[in-house]
């Protein structure tokens, strides 16, 4: 039998209900994983703009900025994910 592709639009990167919405597919999810953990340059556009990561690069599309890194809200949903094993998605 063929495996099903879903793509899901998980709308903004906070609060995301992506294992809900896969659930919902019927697809017999084992686990997943991040796009990536600290905002990068977009492959695509040479934006860095467009934010991807856990955390925050203090960066604009022109470099300039401090490079400071800031750990965003997703990133202590993901870690308290990690730490529970993926439990806490059942609760949400």
């Amino acid at each position: 039998m063929a495996k099903k592709i879903i793509a899901v639009n998980a709308g903004p990167r906070k609060g995301w209900n992506t294992d809900t919405l896969i659930r919902e597919a019927g697809v017999d999810l084992m686990g997943y994983t991040s796009w990536a953990c600290i905002d990068l340059v977009s492959e695509s556009t040479k934006q860095m703009s467009k934010r991807y990561g856990f955390i925050y690069v203090d960066c604009d599309d022109y470099g300039n900025g401090t490079f400071n890194r800031y750990r965003k809200k997703s990133f202590w949903w993901y870690k308290h994910v990690i730490e529970t094993n993926g439990a806490c998605l059942a609760e949400e």
